[in-house]
């Protein structure tokens, strides 16, 4: 059976002499491990749509469960990613995420569309790159049902915490006075960072990357958005330390 999907290709892996193994995130039938045969051969007509990152409208052809990429027409590459060695490294960070937190065969459309968004911004300059890693580390939290407690504190009700903390363990947040002792861990939380994570779990999709801060928010929210999501995940991502290593963030 063949069938025509939207495909993002979140990983590629080398197969035989010319061919690879990708992992595919799919507009109608979510993830998908995808054979594309002669992918590396030259001239190959599925060469560019068989690349990390690309996106393509690909036809497959389904057999048990199997899929093989037959036609791959680009719909887009995201060049200004592949023109910047940082920028490549964080797209990557994204697609193991996406990879990590899709499903196969169970369609995402606002996963999809976070990913893709997240890539264009990146690779238009839409924003630096702190703030779009910020911003999609905590949207893909909320949307895989790991949203932050942010309206106010948890004791207290107050809706602007005195020195305020949130749990990266729980997702609550506190003022410093109301936190509750325990072995869990904390960061510390300025008013600016509060505003602007409440902005991102909140904003209409188009206006997600559409907001500026200063450089200590700035700094302060990429630390605290990380550290959440790597908290809720409970492991570490390989494509992130090589990221941070590349652009000396730790």
């Amino acid at each position: 059976m063949y069938i025509t999907t939207l495909g993002l290709v979140l990983r590629e892996t080398e197969y035989m002499e010319s061919s690879r193994i990708l992992t595919v995130l799919t507009s109608t039938r979510g993830k998908l491990t995808v054979k594309a045969r002669g992918a590396k051969r030259r001239g190959s007509k599925i060469a560019a749509g068989a690349q990390l990152l690309a996106l393509s409208e690909m036809t497959l052809f389904e057999n048990r469960d199997r899929f093989v990429l037959q036609e791959a027409r680009t719909v887009e590459e995201f060049r200004g990613l592949r023109e910047d060695l940082d920028k490549l490294a964080l797209g990557s960070y994204f697609a193991e995420l996406l990879e990590n937190l899709s499903d196969e065969d169970a369609p995402d459309p606002e996963l999809m569309s976070l990913g893709l968004n997240a890539l264009y911004a990146l690779s238009a300059d839409v924003n630096s790159p702190a703030l779009i890693k910020a911003a999609f580390e905590l949207r893909l939290m909320c949307l895989s049902g790991f949203e932050p407690m942010l309206s106010s504190c948890r004791a207290c009700g107050k809706e602007r915490p005195g020195a305020a903390v949130l749990s990266l363990t729980g997702g609550t947040l506190y003022c410093a006075g109301c936190r509750p002792e325990g072995a869990e861990e904390w960061a510390a939380m300025t008013p600016g960072t509060l505003d602007a994570m409440r902005h991102i779990v909140s904003a209409p999709s188009k206006r997600l990357y559409s907001f500026k801060v200063g450089p200590e928010t700035e700094k302060r929210l990429s630390k605290v958005c990380e550290a959440y999501l790597l908290s809720q995940l409970g492991r570490s991502f390989g494509t992130l330390d090589y990221y941070n290593r590349l652009s000396k963030n730790v």
